[in-house]
């Protein structure tokens, strides 16, 4: 195929047109095909001992790419249009791999690297070995199926073509499609405002370490959409990955804070206050017991493959990082509620298997509330000095036999008093209920966790088992004093659903968030120093004028941090604080740690809208390139890709 003849076709384009569904199929296809092309080189490139990031693509790709994104913006003409213009782009990037083809660079608003990651240079393809191209096919062939699959329900938002709305976005009706209701719904909220230290100096908050923000996000984007801006918390996309800070030494001490100030990348003059948390995490032979309870929905909606069967697959990992003295109920509901097993010993694991398997999406035997019986089976198994813990899983039908949130929200407050606690997994959308899940798992002592894909259980139920189930420390606060001698504003980034009062940091009575076992949690605020012209606030008149802060004994201090904490079975908070130097020193290691935590809260916040940053999708991959450090599962680089994926989308909607 010849470069004049692909131009041709991408200039015929703009002569067709089609209805919503092969414009939507043809955005699909586009974001599948530049996923594709991307997954090629790699697995190419790791087969020849090749480890680089940038992934080499013969320049013609740089009209295929042009072409792709051509397609999501223009109308079809229906499936035939559309299966042969798909197929002849894979055909010719095959072909563009196996010979380095002269073409200029294209210029676009967007770095080309940034968007597809194919550096600027013309570097030789190698062939591809038989065994990789092999399984190459066989991974498109799945991809694409589960991308047809997709369309199903993503027509239904065909015609938002900015943002996926929440809460309701009514069906659309097809001829080919049936009716079909989205009804993903998240707490809304505003970012955190910039505040005046003269005025406002205490920030107090609740930790988290919740992750289901970034997995639903990322759920999005591979899809080819924008996700809605309340499912987008800043700290969860934060504090999805794991920092090597330090570690305490012993279960005493359940967790050390690590300090340091940066410039800040994206507003010059402003500075980053980073405070990093680790907890000790307890060797697995000191774990304590544990006594679990499956909540899980088998309703009709819970049948698609990334939600029951996926439910299964997860749970059995989890079974893996039991113990053979751990126990395990199940309790199911739909129309209503069962016990599919009573409670079994690990040591019995096909027992809890089969009954795992012999699970189907439908209906169950009535029966009283799922929620109170779940309970009922884990006080009936109660363990003094173990993990009693109920493990919620659903789609977002939370019809457990209270149906009103807040008394199914006081009920998880009143049980977790007797030691049970409550954790959600939330699989697949549709009607997904992110929601309530944050209201149940703050409220139970628990995490909440979206699980989009069998890697996401893995991380989630193997590689963080120890830190989703055993609590170190329980009712965790932050507060933060800055210091009006050297801080003129500051902005904490995220945390807005966990805001506190400041009288509530010393109230032992008002709940917070638990740490688990090696759990980082990770906060960072953007402040301005006292004489720097980088705010975004007026100073007072009278202010400036009547009161002046000269405390030279404090003139290298930001500011004090304290934190509070109460031990896994204490009622009594202790207290843990230290002053935030001005000239706080860290070593290299412990810098690029908070400087890839400045990439994922830029991403947040550019993916959000840019309210208060001035950087964009390419400044979020070149920092995140500098400081992957070390990545063994992919998870940082991972990043890099969703940030090209959002630069892509967000440049095919804004010529649309």
């Amino acid at each position: 195929m010849k470069e004049h003849d692909l131009k041709a076709l991408f200039e015929q384009t703009d002569k067709v047109s089609s209805d919503e569904v092969a414009k939507l199929r043809a955005k699909q296809a586009a974001i599948q095909a530049f996923e594709n092309a991307q997954e090629e080189q790699k697995n190419s490139e790791d087969a020849q001992g090749n480890r680089s990031i940038n992934r080499p693509i013969a320049e013609t790709n740089n009209l295929i790419g042009r072409i792709m994104m051509h397609l999501s913006n223009r109308w079809l003409m229906g499936g035939f249009a559309t299966a042969g213009l798909i197929g002849l782009v894979f055909v010719t990037t095959w072909q563009a791999r196996q010979t380095q083809v002269d073409a200029p660079l294209v210029a676009s608003r967007f770095d080309q690297e940034a968007i597809t990651g194919v550096p600027q240079v013309e570097e030789l393809s190698k062939p591809m070995a038989p065994k990789v191209a092999g399984r190459i096919r066989k991974e498109r062939e799945l991809a694409f199926a589960e991308s047809d699959a997709m369309v199903r329900r993503d027509v239904a938002i065909a015609s938002k073509k900015q943002r996926m709305a929440a809460p309701r976005i009514a069906g659309i009706a097809d001829e080919t499609f049936n009716v079909i209701e989205y009804d993903d719904r998240f707490q809304e909220f505003d970012e955190n405002r910039v505040k005046s230290v003269s005025e406002e100096p205490f920030s107090t908050f609740s930790i988290d370490v919740d992750t289901s923000s970034y997995s639903y996000v990322r759920k999005m984007l591979n899809r080819g959409n924008l996700p809605v801006n309340d499912a987008i918390r800043t700290e969860e996309i934060i504090n999805y990955f794991d920092y090597k800070y330090p570690v305490p030494d012993n279960r005493e001490e359940p967790f050390l804070a690590s300090v340091g100030v940066s410039d800040s990348p994206w507003n010059k003059g402003n500075k980053l206050v980073h405070i990093g948390i680790k907890a000790f995490e307890a060797p697995a032979g000191q774990q304590p017991d544990s006594n679990l309870v499956f909540l899980l929905d088998i309703s009709g909606s819970m049948s698609a493959e990334d939600k029951l069967p996926l439910v299964k697959k997860s749970l059995r990992l989890l079974l893996r990082q039991l113990k053979p003295t751990d126990t395990v109920s199940i309790v199911t509901y739909a129309g209503g509620t069962g016990v599919a097993l009573e409670a079994t010993a690990v040591a019995e694991k096909q027992k809890i298997v089969a009954a795992l398997e012999a699970l189907s999406a439908g209906g169950s035997t009535a029966g009283e509330s799922a929620i109170q019986l779940a309970y009922n089976l884990a006080e009936a198994g109660f363990k003094k000095d173990a993990v009693n813990r109920i493990i919620l899983a659903t789609d977002g039908d939370f019809n457990v036999g209270i149906s009103d949130p807040e008394k199914l929200k006081e009920l998880v407050e009143k049980k977790r008093e007797s030691g049970v606690f409550l954790s959600v997994l939330g699989f697949g959308d549709g009607n997904y209920r992110d929601d309530i899940m944050q209201s149940l798992a703050q409220n139970g002592n628990g995490v909440a966790a979206y699980i989009d894909t069998f890697s996401e259980a893995y991380k989630v139920l193997v590689e963080e088992a120890s830190s989703s189930l055993f609590t170190v420390a329980k009712d965790v606060k932050i507060q933060v004093e800055f210091n009006p001698a050297t801080v003129s504003e500051y902005r904490l980034i995220g945390y807005e659903t966990r805001s506190l009062n400041r009288g509530d940091f010393k109230n032992d009575k008002i709940d917070a968030g638990d740490v688990g076992s090696g759990h980082t949690v990770t906060a960072i605020y953007e402040i301005t120093p006292v004489g720097s012209n980088s705010g975004l606030l007026e100073t007072p008149y009278y202010d400036a004028n009547r009161r002046q802060y000269k405390p030279q004994e404090q003139s290298d201090e930001y500011g004090q941090l304290k934190i509070r904490y109460k031990q896994p079975d204490g009622d009594t908070s202790l207290l843990i604080s230290k002053p935030l130097m001005a000239g706080e020193k860290v070593s290299g290691a412990l810098v690029q740690e908070f400087n890839f935590a400045t990439v994922a809260a830029g991403f947040a916040q550019v993916l959000r809208g840019r309210s208060y940053v001035d950087w964009d999708y390419n400044d979020v991959i070149d920092m995140a390139k500098k400081n992957l450090g070390e990545d063994p599962y992919g998870y940082r680089s991972e990043l890099v890709g969703l940030a090209r994926k959002a630069a892509l989308i967000e440049f095919e909607e804004s010529n649309e």
